[in-house]
């Protein structure tokens, strides 16, 4: 059995050019970023060194453009513009059943192709639902392929800590990449018990994202 997913839903339509929108201006600009600030120890037997450069979603755009953005397609969906500061922080709603994991992936696609960005992170609250995104992104990859011709050769991962490869490669390629993590894998952290001898207390455990590894180079990853 073969999935059809439809393309010219209005309301989902309305939902990702409100997003795609708030960037309206922005040119198509990458910026780079280094991956590995320097050789360290036996690292440069590896080929990793200062050299190894990164691709960035760089906004070109000015807070104030960004916010005017905002302010317009807030009064066309009927909705009181928000008052500055900005924060850069915006939500879409939608109901449920009306498609939220497809508009957003859509909307990504969409972003790459008006102004360039190429690094998507989907952050989920649980295991079961990182699962969904990463059955929905196989499901649609050759809808949005024939839909979005120019992001070919894009690629998607769970986020994994025993493969942090994954991880540099998300960094430094040039070409569309989504990176699927839950919440607890980027920002929470666990309790491990205290390894000095002679003590008993509890220590808090470090993440693996953020200790220096020889899988990227060693960096963070």
């Amino acid at each position: 059995m073969k999935i059809q997913f439809e393309s010219n839903l209005d309301y989902q339509g309305q939902a990702i050019e409100a997003v795609a929108g708030l960037f309206a201006g922005q040119q198509i600009n990458r910026s780079e970023f280094t991956v590995t600030a320097g050789v360290r120890g036996n690292m440069s037997t590896l080929g990793m060194a200062e050299t190894d450069l990164g691709v960035g979603n760089r906004l070109s755009l000015l807070p104030e453009e960004v916010h005017s953005n905002l302010n317009a397609i807030q009064l066309a969906n009927g909705l009181a513009p928000s008052p500055l500061p900005l924060v850069g922080d915006y939500t879409i709603e939608m109901e449920t059943g009306t498609g939220k994991t497809y508009v957003y992936l859509r909307t990504a696609f969409e972003l790459h192709r008006r102004y360039g960005f190429t690094k998507f992170v989907i952050v989920v609250p649980s295991i079961a639902i990182k699962e969904g995104v990463m059955k929905s992104l196989d499901m649609t990859r050759e809808h949005f392929g024939t839909l979005y011709p120019e992001a070919k050769g894009y690629d998607f991962y769970a986020y994994d800590s025993a493969k942090l490869n994954q991880v540099r490669d998300f960094a430094t390629s040039s070409s569309l990449r989504f990176m699927v993590a839950t919440i607890q894998a980027l920002y929470s952290v666990q309790e491990a018990a205290e390894e000095t001898e002679g003590s008993s207390g509890r220590r808090k455990a470090e993440r693996v994202i953020d200790r220096p590894n020889e899988q990227t180079g060693g960096e963070k990853p």
